[in-house]
């Protein structure tokens, strides 16, 4: 049976659970995505953005604070067997848990960053299964219930691809996209940009499908990085 939808409360009033997260101080367009994102009524939202514009590491914050919350649901991480565009590293040894692990490493940082080392909370999250990680490869005929999805590197996902991640969403469950227009690896057949447009309009918003951008200005991860995507950003053919 479904389970009931629960009343919508504001995130600062929420009761304590076994989950710490470390304080921040947000920008405030991180607050308004963090907004967004806590909003008992949003099921879909793409965050496109620069390299080190927060865009994975804000889905990630923002889904830990619904998982301490409620224990009922889990995380998964979806991420695409693509390496590089010039270069791969082949066929890797193992079952799919030990194939994958290699393309996983982003979500394991960000949950590193941001719960307080020491605390046995991540290792606590995996081996109870409530933070797992799958490739867009084994995702058709999956129904998602009661679960945070993060799909990291949408951009190298096909607009078929990105269908099918999108198709699977059932109650209780909450999808974030995230991708860089920048920095695609699958040679022009990336559906990221032709998707986030489609769904960037009034129409969707009113069904919880929001599209939110970061720009340059919102670069975070170094101010070496910001000045390189600039740079990179004002030299791109017209």
């Amino acid at each position: 049976m479904p389970r009931k939808n629960k009343p919508t409360i504001e995130f600062e009033q929420l009761a304590p659970a076994k989950i710490d997260i470390k304080s921040l101080s947000l920008t405030d367009r991180q607050k308004c995505l963090l907004k967004i994102s806590l909003s008992e009524e949003n099921k879909i939202t793409f965050i496109s953005g620069p390299a080190g514009s927060t865009k994975t590491f804000m889905a990630v914050y923002s889904a830990l604070r619904k998982l301490k919350r409620d224990e009922n649901l889990d995380l998964l991480y979806v991420r695409t067997i693509i390496e590089s565009a010039d270069k791969g590293l082949g066929a890797l040894p193992g079952d799919i848990g030990e194939k994958t692990n290699p393309y996983m490493g982003p979500l394991d940082d960000k949950l590193r960053e941001l719960i307080p080392s020491g605390s046995g909370v991540v290792s606590d999250l995996i081996k109870k299964k409530r933070v797992q990680a799958m490739p867009i490869n084994f995702l058709r005929g999956a129904n998602w219930i009661n679960k945070i999805v993060i799909a990291d590197e949408a951009q190298n996902f096909t607009f078929k691809e990105l269908t099918t991640l999108m198709t699977r969403i059932g109650h209780g469950t909450q999808l974030f996209i995230c991708g860089d227009y920048m920095q695609s690896d699958i040679n022009g057949k990336s559906g990221f940009k032709e998707m986030f447009n489609l769904f960037d309009d009034e129409s969707s918003k009113s069904k919880g499908i929001e599209c939110f951008s970061f720009g340059l200005d919102d670069i975070k991860r170094s101010a070496i990085l910001s000045f390189i995507i600039k740079k990179i950003t004002k030299n791109l053919p017209k």
